[in-house]
Order: structure tokens, then C-alpha cells, then sequence
């Protein structure tokens, strides 16, 4: 089978085992160093895009997408809501109270943001009814009249609580009696017990009933302070909360969605994964401009043999061609080897640090510091595309200055000390 010449001097010399053992060596480093600047950017850009992933499945999965609420309390809020499910970007709608506080259990205290909901809508807007503890509760269990309290695992384990014990919510506000002024406390039961695996939510949310909650604030009985909304593309949430706002203008509602709360978050992840990005393709590039000192070593190595092809008839392009096939030869193995461990290690990068936080005792990721409390990662093919194309492209243009230099050999000088 013909093939060209220069392809087949490249992979030649690329096989050939060379007089000068250092030069092999220096091919070999090359080759490992992108192969070893690839397998980190793939892992690195998977473990971004896992809590990229993370925070908007789970984060955002309990955060309202958007809220309307009113300087009033809401009394019909399910005729509101029939019009606002007609709305293309709106998914789902479900009633909420707010109200902040202290629970306080064998003299712990613990700051909590009470979420009032109606169990059989708020499956609906969030994804709390997947998280439950096994044996440990459910939205079920909140029944109106029953003072019932759901708090995540974080929360219940400061506070020394499990299932069915007693906690104080105390109120922001104080009761005016005869006898003076006393904080508003109410006694609740903990019939649910979550684990999200986001901090924020685990340890500083808890959720009960909308009825006893509507109690605790003088509400009339259905009535609610807002209106949460879930929609299929999070994304327009600042653009479709104004809408509706705008269509209810009438009854004096305000729109607020999540990228007041946790857009700063979502955006520091992203900016952060495009910095960490171009940081990292650095180390590659320095890793495939190794090539440039292996190909020079080479031609240095090589004068005589190119000296022989360009008497033979050999011509500068063809001489060219042949380092650059060379160097390209070991750009595609350290890209392709750096690759196929890159994939295989963010695959298994979750796993592998959770026995490693298993066998030395400690705990990486502190759900009390960080929004979630594992090292997620998500393998996404068009990054694993990129990384491999610009080890390829830059592993390529370090092939140029080697090949030019080859070419430029003259034959009567090369051949002078021979």
C-alpha cells in the first residue's frame, strides 16, 4: 500500500528506537504531560458542571424559580392561580407563608426560616417529598390542627431532635399583656426529618402546615401570603415574574424570583468554571509546547538522515511535513490517552472521594461552608470535545517552528563533520 513519504518518515521515526535515549525520553515526558493537562481539565470542568448540576436540581430545586406576593394577605389565592397556570413558562403553583424565628430545644437555638405550605400542592413546585430520611417522615404527615414540623438533618442534629419530639418556635414578636410583654412561642412536633445535602437548606429551613402557621399569625383561615411559581425554564425567571406582576398590578402585587437570592451564587459557579477553564488550558498548552523541544532535539539528532533525503530528491515541504507528523503523532496519543482517563476519573471522582473521606475520617466538603456536602461531577461531552480539540490544536502549532527548522537544512553543511 503506497503511502506519502513524509507520512510514512514520521511514523517512522516516531516508532524507530533512537541512538539517543534522551530524546525518547523526552518524547515520552511530552506525551505524558499533555496526557496528564488533559485528564485534569476533563475532571476539573466535570466537577464544575457537577455543582453547576447541584445547585440548580437541588439548590434551586427548593428555592422558589419566582414568588408573588402581596403587602396583604391573599384570600384567593387559588383563583389567582388558575390564571397564572394559562401562562406558557409557568409549570405549577402552590400557596406559601413565611415567617422567621428561633426553634430552641434542651437549651440549643437554632435560626430557621419557616416554610407554611399546603402538603398536597408544594410536591408540585419542589422537590423536598424526594428527600425524606428513610422512616423518617413525609409531606403527609404535616395535618392541619396538628402543629407538625418538618426540618432538615442538619437542624435536627444541633437541636438533639428525632421524630415525634417536641421543639419551640419562637416568633419574632411579642404579645402585650397585663403582665407585659412576652415572645410569641408555640410548641411543635417534628414529624419529618430531610436531608437535601445543601447546607443552607438542611440546617436553616423547616416546614409546616399553611393552616397552623395562618394560626400563629392571625391569618384569616385560607388565607396566604404568597403565591410560589414553578417554571420550565428557570432562566427567564426575572422576565416572567415581571409579567405576571405586570397582569396582576391591579391587586397590588411584587414579583421576586431566585436570582435575587442565589444568583450571585449561580453566577460565581459559572464565572469560576470559565476562569478555572483558562487557567487550566495554560498547563496544556505548556505541556504540548513541550513538543517543541522533543521535535528540535530530534532534527538536531536527525541532521545527516535529512541532509540524505534532500540529496535523494527530498524537497523542504516534504522534509516539513514529516516532523510535523511526528509531533501531531504525539499530540493524538497524549490527547487520546489523557482522554479516556480523564472520562473514566470525573466519572468516578464522586465515589473515589467519598471512600477517601471514609477511610482517612474526615470530611472534604462541610455542608455548614459549603452549599452541598459531597464533590459532585458531571461528564459533559461537548467540554471533553473542547479540551481534546485544543490539546490537538496547540499540540499542532507546536509542530511549526521544529518542521520550518528542518526544512531550512542544508544538505552540504549538515553533511560537513559526517
Amino acid at each position: 500500500m503506497l503511502r506519502p513519504l513524509s507520512l510514512f518518515l514520521g511514523l517512522r521515526y516516531t516508532r524507530a528506537k533512537r541512538r539517543n535515549h534522551f530524546v525518547s525520553f523526552i518524547s515520552l515526558t511530552s506525551i505524558i504531560g499533555l496526557a496528564l493537562g488533559v485528564l485534569v481539565m476533563i475532571v476539573v470542568l466535570s466537577v464544575m458542571n457537577g455543582f453547576d448540576r447541584e445547585m440548580r436540581n437541588r439548590v434551586l430545586g427548593m428555592v422558589p424559580h419566582a414568588t408573588l406576593d402581596s403587602a396583604t394577605p391573599i384570600d384567593d389565592w387559588r383563583t389567582i392561580a388558575e390564571g397564572l397556570v394559562r401562562h406558557p413558562q409557568v409549570a405549577a403553583v402552590a400557596p406559601f407563608t413565611q415567617m422567621q424565628g428561633l426553634l430552641t430545644h434542651n437549651g440549643q437555638v437554632q435560626k430557621v426560616l419557616v416554610n407554611a405550605i399546603d402538603p398536597a400542592e408544594e410536591g408540585k413546585v419542589s422537590i423536598i417529598g424526594d428527600y425524606f430520611l428513610k422512616d423518617q417522615g413525609s409531606l403527609d404527615s404535616l395535618k392541619a390542627g396538628g402543629f407538625g414540623i418538618v426540618i432538615g438533618d442538619l437542624a435536627a442534629k444541633k437541636l438533639g431532635l428525632a421524630l415525634g419530639d417536641k421543639v419551640t418556635f419562637v416568633a419574632p414578636e411579642v404579645t402585650v399583656t397585663p403582665a407585659g410583654m412576652f415572645p410569641r412561642m408555640k410548641r411543635f412536633t417534628v414529624v419529618g426529618i430531610f436531608h437535601v445535602g445543601a447546607g443552607e437548606v438542611d440546617g436553616h429551613v423547616a416546614m409546616a402546615h399553611l393552616q397552623d402557621v395562618g394560626r400563629l399569625l392571625r391569618l384569616k383561615p385560607g388565607a396566604v401570603q404568597g403565591i410560589r411559581l414553578k417554571l420550565h425554564d428557570l432562566f427567564q425567571a426575572p422576565q416572567v415574574a415581571w409579567e405576571l406582576a405586570t397582569l396582576l398590578r391591579d391587586k397590588d402585587f411584587y414579583a421576586r424570583d431566585w436570582t435575587r437570592t442565589h444568583g450571585g451564587l449561580y453566577q460565581a459557579i459559572r464565572m469560576e468554571k470559565s476562569i478555572i477553564g483558562l487557567l487550566l488550558l495554560l498547563i496544556v498548552a505548556v505541556a504540548a509546547f513541550n513538543i517543541i523541544s522533543t521535535l528540535v532535539m530530534v532534527v538536531t539528532d536527525k541532521k545527516a538522515d535529512i541532509a540524505i533525503l534532500r540529496t535523494l530528491g527530498a524537497t523542504p515541504r516534504q522534509i516539513m511535513l514529516t516532523f510535523m507528523v511526528q509531533g501531531t503523532v504525539i499530540g493524538v496519543f497524549g490527547t487520546l490517552i489523557g482522554g479516556v482517563l480523564g472520562v473514566l476519573a470525573a466519572l468516578n471522582v464522586s465515589a473515589a472521594i467519598k471512600w477517601l473521606e471514609g477511610a482517612l475520617g474526615i470530611h472534604f466538603l462541610n455542608a455548614e461552608v459549603y452549599f452541598i456536602d459531597y464533590l459532585p461531577s458531571q461528564v459533559v461531552v461537548s467540554d471533553v470535545v473542547m479540551v481534546c480539540t485544543a490539546a490537538l490544536v496547540l499540540s499542532f502549532l507546536a509542530t511549526l517552528y521544529p518542521a520550518w527548522r528542518a526544512a531550512r537544512t542544508q544538505p552540504a553543511e549538515a553533511l560537513r563533520y559526517e
